[in-house]
């Protein structure tokens, strides 16, 4: 079997490339884009006709299966090619398995748009065409699920628990931290809920983490 993951680091694909490293899969890593038309090449588009990154191609005794929409890739690795043992990020419970389902799909629905909004206005964009009311407007809506983070890490903490589905880190802090890491040039917000900034920093400081950071930089 071969697995493969198209995309680059600094771009929704960290998110199975993350999972992958925390796995400590062995899988081909093949760049590809999002600017320059790299996502919608026909050969691209016959694996994701939404002409996105990123894309993952498990090759498969059986067949070829394709993943596309970031979150599924992570998901999908941790369920596929995780080992349910509580050591590993793979869900170990069904409650691990719900856990990581929801956060997962709540970062995505709840935080990514404004979160996004905030990093590309306050960071990634050339000064001269950053609009910061539109950060400033985009961290007052984020002030809200944030809140409910921090209170879930809150509880969390009572039961001697530090991650948000296990004692462990899990995909589900793998998929919500891609996310609200993207606010960590909202320090003001991200001061107001020290939980969720001590997780974050835990998160952030792992050696996959700051592996694939290396490869944003370079844009790999």
């Amino acid at each position: 079997m071969a697995l493969t993951i198209y995309g680059i680091a600094a771009s929704r694909a960290v998110r199975p490339l993350w999972a992958a490293k925390e796995l400590g899969l062995v899988f081909e890593h093949v760049h590809t884009a999002y600017l320059g038309g790299g996502a919608r090449t026909p050969d691209m588009l016959a694996l994701n006709p939404n002409g996105h990154i990123p894309v993952l191609v498990d090759a498969r005794p059986e067949g070829d299966v394709v993943v596309w929409e970031s979150m599924a890739c992570a998901l999908y690795l941790a369920r596929v090619h995780g080992t349910p043992d509580g050591q590993s990020i793979a869900p170990a419970s069904a409650a691990e398995d719900a856990d990581a389902l929801r956060w997962s799909f709540w970062a995505v629905t709840e935080l990514e748009k404004d979160a996004l909004t905030v990093l590309m206005h306050l960071l990634a964009m050339p000064p001269d065409q950053r609009k910061p009311e539109l950060a400033a407007a985009a961290e007052k809506r984020l002030a809200g699920p944030l809140q409910v983070l921090e209170q879930h890490l809150v509880a969390q903490r009572a039961k001697g628990w530090g991650h948000i589905a296990a004692e462990r880190f899990t995909v589900a802090d793998v998929c919500v931290a891609s996310v609200v890491g993207w606010c960590k040039p909202a320090k003001t917000l991200l001061a107001q809920f020290p939980v969720v900034g001590d997780w974050l920093d835990r998160c952030m400081s792992r050696p996959a983490q700051q592996a694939l950071r290396v490869l944003a930089r370079t844009g790999q």
